[in-house]
Protein backbone atom coordinates (compact mmCIF):
# COMPACT_ATOMS: atom_id res chain seq x y z
CA UNK A 1 0.00 0.00 0.00
CA UNK A 2 2.94 2.32 0.42
CA UNK A 3 4.12 1.73 -3.12
CA UNK A 4 2.29 4.81 -4.42
CA UNK A 5 4.20 6.81 -1.82
CA UNK A 6 7.52 5.24 -2.88
CA UNK A 7 6.87 5.63 -6.61
CA UNK A 8 6.63 9.45 -6.68
CA UNK A 9 9.81 9.79 -4.61
CA UNK A 10 12.23 8.29 -7.23
CA UNK A 11 10.87 10.36 -10.14
CA UNK A 12 11.49 13.47 -8.03
CA UNK A 13 15.08 12.27 -7.46
CA UNK A 14 15.49 11.14 -11.09
CA UNK A 15 13.22 13.01 -13.49
CA UNK A 16 14.14 10.82 -16.49
CA UNK A 17 12.44 7.69 -15.11
CA UNK A 18 8.66 8.43 -15.19
CA UNK A 19 8.24 6.22 -18.28
CA UNK A 20 9.19 3.04 -16.38
CA UNK A 21 7.55 3.45 -12.97
CA UNK A 22 6.87 -0.25 -12.31
CA UNK A 23 10.32 -1.89 -12.51
CA UNK A 24 12.95 0.84 -11.92
CA UNK A 25 11.28 2.67 -9.04
CA UNK A 26 11.80 -0.03 -6.38
CA UNK A 27 15.33 -0.66 -7.63
CA UNK A 28 16.28 3.00 -7.78
CA UNK A 29 14.65 3.82 -4.43
CA UNK A 30 16.47 0.97 -2.71
CA UNK A 31 19.75 1.79 -4.45
CA UNK A 32 19.47 5.51 -3.66
CA UNK A 33 18.50 5.06 -0.02
CA UNK A 34 20.99 2.30 0.72
CA UNK A 35 23.79 2.87 -1.79
CA UNK A 36 26.51 3.04 0.92
CA UNK A 37 25.32 -0.24 2.46
CA UNK A 38 25.29 -2.34 -0.76
CA UNK A 39 28.77 -1.09 -1.59
CA UNK A 40 29.93 -2.44 1.79
CA UNK A 41 27.79 -5.56 1.44
CA UNK A 42 28.90 -6.10 -2.16
CA UNK A 43 32.57 -6.34 -1.26
CA UNK A 44 32.19 -9.29 1.15
CA UNK A 45 29.82 -10.98 -1.31
CA UNK A 46 32.36 -10.43 -4.08
CA UNK A 47 35.11 -12.04 -2.00
CA UNK A 48 32.92 -15.03 -1.20
CA UNK A 49 31.95 -15.51 -4.85
CA UNK A 50 35.54 -14.91 -5.95
CA UNK A 51 36.74 -17.78 -3.77
CA UNK A 52 37.13 -19.83 -6.94
CA UNK A 53 38.65 -18.67 -10.19
CA UNK A 54 37.95 -20.54 -13.42
CA UNK A 55 40.14 -21.29 -16.42
CA UNK A 56 37.67 -21.94 -19.24
CA UNK A 57 37.73 -24.61 -21.95
CA UNK A 58 39.32 -22.43 -24.60
CA UNK A 59 42.07 -20.98 -22.39
CA UNK A 60 45.70 -22.13 -22.54
CA UNK A 61 48.08 -20.99 -19.82
CA UNK A 62 51.82 -21.61 -19.96
CA UNK A 63 53.85 -20.62 -16.91
CA UNK A 64 53.35 -20.31 -13.17
CA UNK A 65 49.90 -20.00 -11.61
CA UNK A 66 49.81 -18.80 -8.00
CA UNK A 67 47.34 -16.98 -5.80
CA UNK A 68 45.17 -17.05 -2.72
CA UNK A 69 41.90 -18.46 -4.04
CA UNK A 70 40.65 -21.81 -5.26
CA UNK A 71 40.94 -22.66 -8.95
CA UNK A 72 38.79 -24.66 -11.37
CA UNK A 73 40.64 -25.67 -14.55
CA UNK A 74 38.61 -26.66 -17.60
CA UNK A 75 41.26 -25.61 -20.14
CA UNK A 76 44.99 -26.31 -20.55
CA UNK A 77 47.72 -25.40 -18.08
CA UNK A 78 51.43 -26.07 -18.55
CA UNK A 79 54.01 -25.12 -15.93
CA UNK A 80 53.34 -25.03 -12.19
CA UNK A 81 50.34 -24.34 -9.98
CA UNK A 82 50.90 -23.14 -6.40
CA UNK A 83 47.76 -22.42 -4.38
CA UNK A 84 48.95 -23.70 -1.00
CA UNK A 85 45.90 -22.99 1.17
CA UNK A 86 43.21 -23.62 -1.43
CA UNK A 87 41.57 -26.19 -3.67
CA UNK A 88 42.53 -26.97 -7.25
CA UNK A 89 39.95 -28.81 -9.34
CA UNK A 90 40.85 -30.12 -12.79
CA UNK A 91 37.52 -30.32 -14.63
CA UNK A 92 36.45 -33.02 -17.09
CA UNK A 93 37.82 -30.99 -20.03
CA UNK A 94 40.95 -29.93 -18.15
CA UNK A 95 44.40 -30.98 -19.36
CA UNK A 96 47.21 -30.09 -16.98
CA UNK A 97 50.94 -30.68 -17.49
CA UNK A 98 52.15 -29.15 -14.25
CA UNK A 99 53.19 -29.82 -10.69
CA UNK A 100 50.34 -28.82 -8.39
CA UNK A 101 50.72 -27.67 -4.78
CA UNK A 102 47.45 -27.01 -2.93
CA UNK A 103 45.48 -27.88 0.19
CA UNK A 104 43.06 -30.08 -1.76
CA UNK A 105 43.32 -31.38 -5.34
CA UNK A 106 40.43 -32.95 -7.27
CA UNK A 107 41.15 -34.59 -10.63
CA UNK A 108 38.27 -35.07 -13.07
CA UNK A 109 40.33 -34.55 -16.24
CA UNK A 110 43.93 -35.35 -17.21
CA UNK A 111 46.96 -34.41 -15.13
CA UNK A 112 50.60 -35.12 -15.88
CA UNK A 113 52.77 -33.95 -13.00
CA UNK A 114 53.41 -34.35 -9.30
CA UNK A 115 50.71 -33.42 -6.79
CA UNK A 116 51.44 -32.13 -3.29
CA UNK A 117 48.41 -31.58 -1.08
CA UNK A 118 48.44 -30.59 2.57
CA UNK A 119 45.03 -32.24 3.01
CA UNK A 120 43.77 -34.58 0.27
CA UNK A 121 43.95 -35.70 -3.34
CA UNK A 122 40.79 -37.02 -4.98
CA UNK A 123 40.98 -38.77 -8.39
CA UNK A 124 37.46 -39.24 -9.72
CA UNK A 125 36.25 -42.03 -12.04
CA UNK A 126 36.92 -40.08 -15.26
CA UNK A 127 40.20 -38.65 -13.95
CA UNK A 128 43.69 -39.54 -15.11
CA UNK A 129 46.89 -38.83 -13.16
CA UNK A 130 50.43 -39.66 -14.19
CA UNK A 131 52.78 -38.52 -11.46
CA UNK A 132 53.62 -38.82 -7.79
CA UNK A 133 51.26 -37.86 -4.98
CA UNK A 134 52.21 -36.47 -1.57
CA UNK A 135 49.17 -35.95 0.65
CA UNK A 136 47.63 -36.70 4.03
CA UNK A 137 44.70 -38.51 2.36
CA UNK A 138 44.05 -39.90 -1.11
CA UNK A 139 40.94 -41.21 -2.82
CA UNK A 140 40.94 -43.02 -6.18
CA UNK A 141 37.53 -43.94 -7.60
CA UNK A 142 36.84 -47.04 -9.69
CA UNK A 143 37.57 -46.31 -13.35
CA UNK A 144 40.22 -43.68 -12.60
CA UNK A 145 43.71 -43.98 -14.08
CA UNK A 146 46.72 -43.47 -11.83
CA UNK A 147 50.37 -44.17 -12.50
CA UNK A 148 52.92 -42.98 -9.99
CA UNK A 149 53.98 -43.07 -6.38
CA UNK A 150 52.02 -42.31 -3.24
CA UNK A 151 53.52 -40.70 -0.16
CA UNK A 152 51.07 -40.39 2.74
CA UNK A 153 52.09 -37.74 5.26
CA UNK A 154 50.23 -36.62 8.30
CA UNK A 155 49.38 -32.93 8.50
CA UNK A 156 52.35 -30.93 9.75
CA UNK A 157 54.88 -33.63 8.94
CA UNK A 158 58.15 -32.44 7.48
CA UNK A 159 59.59 -33.76 4.22
CA UNK A 160 63.01 -34.69 5.65
CA UNK A 161 61.84 -35.29 9.23
CA UNK A 162 62.27 -38.51 11.18
CA UNK A 163 58.49 -38.97 11.38
CA UNK A 164 58.24 -39.45 7.61
CA UNK A 165 60.67 -42.37 7.69
CA UNK A 166 58.60 -44.06 10.40
CA UNK A 167 55.43 -44.08 8.27
CA UNK A 168 55.31 -47.35 6.29
CA UNK A 169 53.25 -45.83 3.43
CA UNK A 170 55.85 -43.12 2.83
CA UNK A 171 57.95 -45.27 0.49
CA UNK A 172 56.95 -44.33 -3.06
CA UNK A 173 55.49 -47.16 -5.07
CA UNK A 174 54.69 -47.34 -8.72
CA UNK A 175 51.04 -48.20 -9.12
CA UNK A 176 48.96 -48.43 -12.26
CA UNK A 177 45.22 -48.77 -11.84
CA UNK A 178 42.58 -49.02 -14.54
CA UNK A 179 39.13 -50.40 -13.77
Amino acid sequence: MWKPTNQPTPPAGRPNEPERPAAPTPVSSSSISSSPEPASATRPVATSTADQATIGKSLVIKGEVSGSESLYIDGRVEGSINLAGNRVTVGRNGIVAANINAREIVVLGKVRGNLTASDRVDIRSDGSLTGDVVAARISIEDGAFFKGGIDIRKAGQKVNGEEVKAVPASAPETVAARA
